[in-house]
């Protein structure tokens, strides 16, 4: 009679060569190492592109004639909440208004007056220089809830008189606030005025901040709510790190609310479309979760005095 040899050893699994493992490793490697270079190049090529496009001078309808005088206009500071466009106008003297060539010294008194909210009048005397002039512009045809694709409109207008005399106005425009891109345009009057008209809205960078943080807050959501359906499943008790987990999530997400570039104001497109959604869903996660457990807590309790009393 042949009975087999139950005591003999089982066969050792065959392993894998690590003259095959290896090849693998690198390609992973090579491939990891590949995605992080296109991310970091790509991420740089938009640096560039908007560090380009961005705090350009533009020479805006300068006139033909050699007396004139320059404006050079520089926007400082959007305020959605006020509404409100600060801009910064210095005047430079072209011309016989100049006291010399390359002089920034008037040769004779300047008026000019600049349509803002409230109408400013900037005054140039003889032999001065002009200093500064800071002027508040009215924004219109803009929600700032909208955020982040609101967009507003401004105008403004510029005339400069020497006496009874119109002069010609010329405009040097550079936009220098980091959180919107301003988009120009000018228009000349025959009388030498010049009308400022430009488009107001958020910088590229903004737009990918805000997405990103729509995109994380409906991860984080999305990831408390399934643990709390695999801690239902499993009939757990009070896991408490995974508790105070979901509780931290809770209140980090009011807090990169409040990082959000810009400052938006509540109750904005970027509240309704993962904000809000996603603080509910982790409280309504949080809530069930310690139910469930104090509900699984009260259960073992009973079963142990049960198991106790019948001992």
């Amino acid at each position: 009679m042949i009975t087999d040899d139950i005591s003999a050893p089982p066969a050792a699994p065959r392993r894998r060569s690590r003259s095959r493992s290896r090849p693998r490793r690198r390609w992973r490697f090579a491939a990891v190492l590949a995605v992080v270079v296109a991310l970091c190049g790509s991420g740089i090529g938009l640096y560039l592109n908007e560090r380009n496009t961005r705090e350009q001078t533009r020479e805006l309808a300068l006139p033909s004639v050699p007396d004139w005088i320059e404006l050079d206009v520089t926007a400082q500071d959007v305020d959605p909440a006020a509404q409100q466009l600060t801009l910064y106008v210095t005047p430079v003297p072209h011309g016989r208004f100049a006291a010399g060539p390359d002089s920034q010294t008037f040769s004779r008194p300047v008026e000019i007056s600049v349509t803002g909210t409230p109408k400013v009048t900037i005054k140039a005397a003889e032999g001065e220089t002009a200093a500064s002039q800071l002027v508040q512009v009215g924004m219109y045809d803009g929600t700032k809830t909208d955020y982040p694709f609101d967009r507003y409109r401004m105008e403004v207008g510029f005339a400069a008189t020497s006496g009874a005399s119109a002069v010609p106005v010329g405009l040097v425009f550079t936009d220098t606030d980091p959180f919107f891109v301003l988009r120009p345009q000018a228009a000349a009057a025959s009388t030498g005025a010049v009308t400022l008209d430009a488009k107001v809205t958020r910088s590229r960078s903004t737009f990918i901040l805000s997405w990103f943080m729509i995109a994380a807050m409906w991860a984080l959501a999305l990831a408390v709510l399934g643990a709390a359906e695999v801690l239902y499943r499993k009939r757990e008790g009070l896991v408490w790190p995974s508790l105070g987990w979901m509780a931290a999530s809770l209140f980090a997400l009011i807090g990169m609310r409040n990082a959000a570039p810009g400052s938006p104001p509540i109750g904005s497109l970027m509240d309704y479309v993962a904000f809000f959604w996603a603080e509910g869903i982790i409280a309504a996660s949080l809530t069930w979760t310690a139910w469930c457990g104090i509900r699984t807590e009260h259960r073992l309790r009973r079963e142990q005095e049960a198991a106790a009393d019948g001992a």
